[in-house]
C-alpha cells in the first residue's frame, strides 16, 4: 500500500481482544511493507557493518605494502558508502511509509466503529478517551510499527556480524558474539517499571485531555456561572500530575539509554584490552584488531534500535489497548442486515418495548419527564439503541434487521446536542438528501434568517451566507443559533422518518412557535417525531403520545391531556409537588394553577437574545391562558 493509494478500500476487521493482539494484527496487515523495510534496512545496516573489514583491509595492506590490496579495499569501500546511501534513504521511506498507512488503517477502523456506534459511543466511553484514542494513540502505534521495520534489520545485522567475526577472528569474534547479546538484553528487568511509568503517564494525560475537553465544551456555562478558575484550577493541577509523570518515566528512559551508552564502552575496553593481548602473542595481526575494534564502535548503532522498540512498545501498549477497548465495543442489538438488499420500508413507526405509535405521515409529539430517557427512546426509534430490547418496526420491519447505512436512511435521529463542524454552511448542509427540499426551505422552516446575517457579518470575505464560515463546533454561535442550523441540515436530508430530540430547547419561544409551524408544513406527508415539553410544539402535533416509567400512559391533543392528564399537565407547566396536589384536590381540572402559568412564564429559556423575546414571553402566557379559558 502506498501513502497516495490510502484510504483503505478495506482496513479489515481488527482483532481487539487485547492491546498486544490488535498490534499483532496490524503487523500481519503490514507485512508488505514491512519486508520492503527489511531489504532495504538489510542493505543499510550491512553496508555500515561492512566499512570496518574494509577498513581493516586497508590498514593491513598499507602495513604490507600491498598497493593491490589497498585499491581492493577503496573499492569496497565505494560500494559501501552507496549501499548505506540507498539503503538509508529507501529505508526512512519505507519505515514511514508503514508508519503512515498504519496508523490510517487504525483511524479507518476507529472511525467506521464510530460511524456504527453513533451516539452510544460517547455514552459507553468519555468523549475525552474517544479523542485521545483517535489522535495521540493513532500516532503512537504508528510509530511502533514504524520503529519495528528498522529493529528487524539491525536485528538480523546483529546476528550476521556476530557469526562474521567468528568466522573471521575466531578469538575476538567469540567474545563479541557473546557480549552484544547481554548488551541487548541488559535493559529488559528495567523494562516493566518503565513501562509502569509510561502507563501511569498516559493515563493522567488521558484524564487531562478529558478535563480540557469537557471544560471547552462547557466554557459558556461556565463563564455565565462563574465557575472558569475553578475548572481552571483543577486543570492545572492535572497538568502538573502529566508533568511529574512524564519526568518520573523520562528518569527511567535515560537510565535505559544510560546503561545502552556505557556497556558498549565496557565491551570495547575488553576487546581492546584482549585484542592487544593477543597482537602482542602475534595471534593476530594489526589489520584484524582494528577491523573487530571497527565493528563493535559500528554495531551501537544497530543497538540503539533495541532501546527504540522497547521505548515503542512501551508507549504503544497502552494505546493499543485503549483503541482495542474501542474497537471492542458493540451495538446493543445487531442481526448483521439479515435484509440486505431490501427495498426500504415505509408506514408506521412503532416501538414494542414502550409501546409507542407513530402513524404515518404524521407530527407526533413525545413527551418524558426524564430527559434521559427521552434520549434512549430517540435512539431506540432510530435502530441504534444503546440497551438490549426489542426491535423498533417501521412498516412492520424490524430495524434490526435492515443494514446500519439503510436504517439511518429510512430513519434519521437528532440528538439534543448536535454538533457542528468548522467550515462553510453550504459544506454543512451538503449531506445525503432526496433532492425535494432545498437548503432555502429548510433554513427558512428552521428560522434561520438572523442565523445567516451573523455568519455573513462575522465572514470578511463572503457576501453569499453559504460561503460563511462556521467555526468548531459552532461556537462562535449562541446555542439557539447552533440548533437551528442543525435543525435545517436534518430537515434537508427529507428522510422517511425524522425524529428530533428537543430541537428548540435554546430558541426564545416567540422563534420557537414559528419554527413548529414550519417543520409542520415542510415535513407535511411525512412522518416526524419530536421530544419536548414545549406546549408551542405541542399544540401544533397531530399526535401527542406521554411516555411514563417506559410506558405509554396516554395519547391525545395536547389540549386534551392537559386538562385530563395530571402527570402530562405536570411535566408541560412544570408544576411542583405541591402545585401538583392543590391541582388534583381542586373540585374541576378544568383550570390551571396561575402559579403554573407565572413558572413558565418566568422559566422560558434566555439564550437566545433579541427585541421579540418580551413579547414571546406574553404569547405563551397568553396561550396558556386560553386554554384556561376554553377549560
Amino acid at each position: 500500500m502506498k501513502i497516495q493509494d490510502l484510504p483503505y478500500p478495506d482496513p479489515g476487521v481488527p482483532d481487539a481482544r487485547s492491546g498486544p493482539r490488535f498490534l499483532w494484527w496490524l503487523f500481519r496487515n503490514q507485512q508488505g511493507g514491512q519486508l520492503k523495510a527489511l531489504a532495504w534496512g538489510l542493505l543499510h545496516f550491512l553496508s555500515v557493518s561492512a566499512l570496518p573489514f574494509c577498513v581493516g583491509v586497508a590498514v593491513q595492506a598499507v602495513v604490507d605494502r600491498s598497493g593491490e590490496r589497498l585499491a581492493l579495499a577503496g573499492g569496497l569501500l565505494v560500494l559501501c558508502c552507496a549501499g548505506n546511501a540507498i539503503g538509508e534513504t529507501f529505508l526512512h521511506r519505507a519505515a514511514v511509509t508503514n508508519w503512515i498507512t498504519a496508523a490510517a488503517r487504525v483511524q479507518q477502523v476507529l472511525a467506521r466503529k464510530a460511524a456504527q456506534l453513533g451516539s452510544a459511543l460517547t455514552r459507553r466511553v468519555a468523549a475525552g478517551e474517544v479523542v485521545s484514542v483517535s489522535t495521540g494513540d493513532v500516532e503512537k502505534i504508528g510509530w511502533f510499527v514504524e520503529a519495528w521495520s528498522r529493529f528487524t534489520a539491525a536485528a538480523v545485522t546483529i546476528v550476521v556480524v556476530c557469526v562474521g567475526l567468528v568466522v573471521y577472528q575466531p578469538a575476538l569474534g567469540v567474545l563479541v558474539a557473546v557480549g552484544l547479546p547481554v548488551l541487548a538484553l541488559a535493559v529488559l528487568p528495567l523494562l516493566p517499571r518503565a513501562t509502569r511509568r509510561a502507563d501511569f503517564q498516559r493515563e493522567k494525560a488521558g484524564r487531562a485531555t478529558e478535563l480540557a475537553s469537557d471544560t471547552v465544551a462547557g466554557l459558556r456555562v461556565l463563564r455565565g456561572i462563574g465557575g472558569e478558575e475553578l475548572f481552571l484550577d483543577r486543570y492545572r493541577s492535572a497538568s502538573q500530575d502529566v508533568r511529574h509523570a512524564a519526568v518520573r518515566s523520562a528518569r527511567m528512559w535515560s537510565l535505559i539509554s544510560a546503561i545502552q551508552v556505557l556497556l558498549p564502552g565496557l565491551l570495547l575496553i575488553a576487546v581492546v584490552w584482549y585484542g592487544v593481548h593477543l597482537a602482542r602473542q602475534g595471534r593476530v595481526s594489526v589489520g584484524e584488531l582494528v577491523t573487530v575494534y571497527s565493528s563493535i564502535m559500528l554495531l551501537t548503532y544497530p543497538l540503539r534500535h533495541f532501546e527504540e522498540i522497547a521505548m515503542a512498545y512501551s508507549f504503544s501498549r497502552p494505546s493499543a489497548r485503549r483503541a482495542a477497548r474501542v474497537l471492542a465495543l458493540r451495538r446493543a442489538t445487531d442481526t448483521g442486515g439479515s435484509r440486505d438488499g431490501a427495498e426500504l420500508p415505509s408506514g408506521d413507526l412503532y416501538d414494542p418495548g414502550t409501546r409507542l405509535l407513530a402513524p404515518a405521515g404524521q407530527l407526533t409529539a413525545v413527551v418524558c419527564g426524564d430527559p434521559d430517557a427521552a434520549g434512549r427512546l430517540a435512539e431506540r426509534l432510530g435502530g441504534h439503541p444503546s440497551e438490549e430490547g426489542t426491535s423498533v418496526l417501521l412498516g412492520g420491519v424490524p430495524l434490526d434487521e435492515l443494514p446500519l447505512d439503510s436504517a439511518r436512511t429510512a430513519v434519521l435521529v437528532q440528538d439534543k446536542d448536535p454538533v457542528l463542524l468548522s467550515g462553510t454552511l453550504r459544506e454543512l448542509l451538503d449531506v445525503p438528501k432526496s433532492g425535494d427540499i432545498g437548503a432555502e426551505e429548510a433554513l427558512a422552516a428552521a428560522q434561520c434568517a438572523d442565523v445567516l446575517a451573523a455568519l455573513v457579518q462575522g465572514s470578511l470575505d463572503a457576501d453569499d451566507p453559504m460561503d460563511a464560515r462556521i467555526t468548531e463546533r459552532g461556537r462562535s454561535l449562541s446555542g439557539g443559533q447552533r440548533q437551528r442550523l442543525a435543525l435545517a441540515r436534518s430537515l434537508i436530508t427529507d428522510p422517511e422518518v425524522l425524529v428530533l430530540d428537543e430541537p428548540t430547547s435554546a430558541v426564545d419561544s416567540h422563534t420557537e412557535a414559528r419554527i413548529a409551524q414550519g417543520v409542520r408544513d415542510l415535513r407535511a406527508g411525512r412522518t416526524t417525531v419530536v421530544f419536548t415539553s414545549s406546549p408551542l410544539l405541542l399544540d401544533r402535533a397531530d399526535r401527542v403520545v406521554l411516555v411514563h416509567e417506559g410506558e405509554v400512559t396516554a395519547v391525545g391533543a395536547h389540549r386534551e391531556l392537559v386538562h385530563g392528564e395530571p402527570r402530562y399537565r405536570a411535566v408541560v407547566t412544570r408544576e411542583t409537588d405541591e402545585e401538583a396536589a392543590s391541582n388534583s384536590a381542586a373540585p374541576s381540572n378544568a383550570t390551571l394553577d396561575k402559579t403554573a402559568l407565572t413558572k413558565v412564564r418566568n422559566e422560558q429559556p434566555e439564550l437566545d437574545e433579541g427585541p421579540a423575546k418580551a413579547s414571546a414571553l406574553d404569547d405563551v402566557l397568553k396561550e396558556l391562558e386560553e386554554i384556561e379559558e376554553s377549560a
